[in-house]
């Protein structure tokens, strides 16, 4: 999560007063929001399989940037949407020389149950950097070794708030109900960072304690707070996060409304679609990043057109997310020879 700034807050604070200034009089009902145009009409194309190989080559050529930060992301992305194409750089990640590589291969390869790294998994149980063995844990219980699985407990109370951060994660993605008497207590964690990621890690257990978190988070003053709650509220594809998702697609920060379309998108909407296709034009990278996860989401095999656009983008971080929602889109029928 980015830091917040005394400018950011300036921002937000004469956006708010803009707002103020227009607001009714005393008296007066408010105005209705605004209203997102629906999507068009489904137009059924075929999946283009020209695009989705030029998607999976996008993501394995990321996987060996010189950017950390880029191989992070495009490993998690094959593990997400290409498992078969992941298994390569997975193994590779592991053996990376920075701490969050080889912290997204261990979470992607629990993710795909991958038996072929379990001894490399072994080997790294004792890390060097605790998230990853946070990671490792995770990983090596998927795959049913369950002998270091009680150590997530001693890493939940680590000094360091990152550390915590990555033990909440993975014990909201074990999916294991015991793990919420540990998420309870760091619900309540010093560290805003921490206590989001608890509150995601709830909700993904089904607990109405971090769905509750979750919507506060959603309307924070703070974007980059916001992006993250409407995210994690999707995350289970639970129907009750969608009145909080339509409500945030007209939010102010264009980050915050694509975010919202996202999460749409992955409770099987299509309402944000006018608001990633806006995003696909953004002059910001990162609003482009956004759009594109968003039309993945969405999921419509109409979508490949602009999708081809932001395949060629010349930001990294915008091809990976095309790229990663390139092999999400699903067409009318089987891709022949996919």
């Amino acid at each position: 999560m980015k830091s917040r700034n005394l400018a950011s807050l300036a921002l937000v604070l004469s956006l708010v007063a803009c707002a103020s200034s227009k607001s009714p009089t005393a008296g007066n009902p408010p105005p209705p929001p605004p209203q997102v145009p629906s999507a068009p009409r489904l137009e059924s194309k075929p999946i283009d399989v020209s695009l989705r190989a030029a998607a999976r080559a996008e993501l394995l050529a990321q996987c060996a940037s010189t950017d950390p930060f880029l191989r992070c992301n495009a490993i998690e992305a094959l593990g997400e949407v290409s498992p078969n194409d992941a298994a390569a750089p997975i193994a590779s990640g592991l053996s990376d020389s920075q701490a969050p590589v080889r912290f997204a291969s261990a979470l992607a390869a629990g993710q795909t149950q991958l038996k072929s790294v379990y001894p490399r998994l072994l080997a790294m149980s004792d890390d060097a950097d605790l998230r990853v063995q946070a990671a490792v844990r995770y990983a090596l219980h998927r795959l049913g070794d369950t002998r270091f699985s009680h150590d997530l407990e001693k890493l939940a109370a680590d000094p360091d708030f990152k550390v915590r951060a990555a033990t909440a994660q993975v014990l909201g993605l074990l999916g294991e109900p015991s793990a919420a008497n540990i998420l309870d207590k760091l619900m309540s964690d010093p560290s805003a960072p921490v206590r989001i990621q608890a509150a995601e890690s709830l909700w993904r257990l089904g607990d109405q304690r971090g769905f509750e978190a979750l919507l506060a988070y959603s309307i924070s003053i703070f974007p980059d707070d916001q992006i993250i709650a409407l995210q994690a509220l999707a995350e289970p594809r639970n129907p009750r996060a969608l009145q909080q998702l339509r409500s945030e697609l007209t939010e102010v920060y264009p980050e915050v409304s694509l975010a919202a379309a996202r999460g749409l998108g992955m409770l099987g909407s299509d309402e944000g679609w006018t608001v990633a296709m806006s995003g696909a034009k953004s002059v910001e990278p990162r609003q482009r990043a956004l759009a594109a996860l968003a039309m993945g989401a969405i999921g419509r095999c109409d979508l490949q057109a602009p999708l081809a656009t932001l395949l060629k983008d010349p930001e990294p971080t915008v091809r990976i997310s095309a790229a990663t929602a390139m092999l999400q889109l699903h067409g009318p029928s089987q891709v022949a020879g996919d």
